[in-house]
């Protein structure tokens, strides 16, 4: 590459730079992605895929064994080997090839190396050695000039508690939880929030005796209460040992091999509750901004923060408008598909804004990420599942609106009763009762996630109840749920 100037520059190559990439090629504008390790990041290859792929085997094992006629016909356990493999399938055994390839195929250049910001559309990169993709040599420095635009989408990191001796023992984090390819006898998990209680499943199904920590007096607890009520009943009668209301003091590794993974001893937890002897930990305790080496403050911004941005993404603070940020860089929903969403509107925003364009960022045009106030939809992926979109009752009330509720157990719905033996699940409708539209929906219960996109478009939509009467569910389905929830309403 002898010409190191593009129209736009994406710092970071995981799944919400390269739709960021894409949309702004298909514009018309060049880009180029520079990123420092796997193209495709963290969602391809260290999270949503592969925990998904991990979690799916044991589901399908336990929804056949909760439907008579097809309980007899499983005669066997779950194959640990040939879960991992199958995850390892969806990773590509952690090769970015097919990707790479695609990007070419798009027309997007990609640079494998280290990013920084270094002044108004500069980005220097530290090219890996053995070369990079449009440089020549490796391991040189090499200077990136945008013409319109530079999108920072480096994700976020694991964040790792301040607990005496945690880091010292190398817990594991989401990365390594969903790469390693053995299962630890005894596995402690601090954190029950959407990923610590995933995992914690994960590798129950895969043979660790795994001993859930939580902090509070529940599981989930940024969801309604009974989803977590749920999961926790789940999860316990899966044989999970779930410790509530526990302080973890200290973590530190115990002398000698005896039930340690390889050479390593086990450790030893100190809680408010006891000592906890395991082999390993995973710490899900949330994530924390990946800013701290992106050069932040070459443009008059803080270093290890995160990025605050508008509706069209575009990072407020910075002189003559040309940086963006999507997805968890700018905190403002830490998931791939919402982060994809701002991806799509930035892109959009920055090539109309390219040609002269104004692309104001109003609520829900085509350059605002609208839906990031108030209508994220999120699955959290444990037997049952849990889905939500928009607010939860509290937060409703929080946000001063007239709040009203519908509630129904699912395990009632005639589609529910076919889909498994015993379903049991329930659902619930926050309603703002002023304007009679759905602002918050909330299920849990086996395969909720696929009945969720009914309720993001009724709340996106700002469906009034009365129009939504008539969206009549076909029936057997779970998805007659709404008709119930409608009917306990009051319709």
């Amino acid at each position: 590459m002898t010409d190191n100037t593009y129209d736009v520059i994406v710092i970071g190559g995981g799944a919400v730079g390269e739709v960021l990439a894409e949309r702004v090629v298909k514009r018309g504008l060049s880009a180029a992605i520079v990123e420092a390790e796997l193209l495709g990041g963290e969602c391809s290859y260290w999270a949503c895929m592969p925990s998904k792929a991990l979690l799916r085997s044991g589901e399908a094992l336990r929804a056949a064994k909760n439907v008579k006629g097809a309980a007899s016909a499983v005669t066997g356990e779950l194959d640990a080997q040939g879960v991992f493999e199958r995850r390892d399938s969806f990773t590509k055994n952690w090769d970015d090839s097919s990707q790479l390839e695609w990007a070419d195929s798009v027309g997007i250049t990609v640079v494998k190396g280290r990013a920084r910001i270094d002044g108004p559309k500069r980005v220097v990169v530290r090219t890996k050695d053995g070369g990079a993709e449009g440089a020549d040599g490796g391991g040189q420095e090499l200077t990136l000039e945008a013409r319109h635009a530079v999108a920072a989408c480096v994700g976020s990191l694991p964040r790792i508690p301040d607990i005496p001796g945690l880091r010292e023992v190398r817990p594991w984090t989401s990365r390594e939880a969903t790469s390693a390819h053995e299962a630890p006898r005894r596995l402690a998990v601090i954190g029950a929030g959407p990923v610590g209680s995933e995992l914690a499943q994960a590798w129950n199904d895969l043979g660790s005796q795994v001993t859930l920590l939580v902090s509070g007096d529940r599981m989930l607890p940024s969801l309604e209460p009974f989803a977590g009520e749920y999961v926790q009943k789940a999860h316990a009668k899966a044989g999970i040992d779930v410790r509530t209301n526990i302080t973890v003091q200290s973590v530190t590794r115990l002398a000698g091999t005896g039930g340690g993974e390889g050479d390593e001893g086990p450790l030893s937890i100190q809680t408010d509750q006891g000592e906890i002897v395991v082999d390993q930990v995973l710490a899900a305790t949330g994530r924390a901004p990946s800013t701290g080496e992106l050069g932040l403050e070459t443009v008059g911004l803080e270093s290890g923060k995160w990025l605050d941005v508008d509706d069209s993404c575009r990072v407020i603070g910075v002189e003559g408008g040309w940086l963006y940020s999507a997805g968890d860089t700018n905190h403002r929903a830490l998931f791939t598909h919402q982060g994809k969403y701002q991806a799509r509107i930035a892109g959009d925003a920055i090539a109309a804004r390219a040609k002269g364009e104004h692309a104001a960022p109003v609520a829900w045009s085509p350059y605002a990420a609208t839906a990031d106030h108030g209508a994220v939809p999120a699955v959290v992926f444990t037997d049952p599942e849990v889905a939500t979109v928009g607010l939860t009752e509290q937060a409703a009330i929080d946000q001063g609106i007239t709040v009203g509720v519908a509630e129904y157990d699912i395990g009632n719905v005639a589609g529910a009763s076919l889909y498994v033996d015993g379903y049991s699940g329930h659902a619930k409708l926050v309603v703002d009762q002023e304007r009679l539209v759905p602002v918050g929906f909330t299920a849990v219960g086996p395969g909720v996630g696929d009945v969720l996109h009914a309720a993001t478009i009724a709340i996106v939509g700002e469906v009034p109840l009365d129009r939504l009467w008539h969206a009549v569910p076909a029936y057997p389905t779970v998805s007659e749920v709404w008709l119930r929830l409608l009917e306990t309403y009051g319709m």
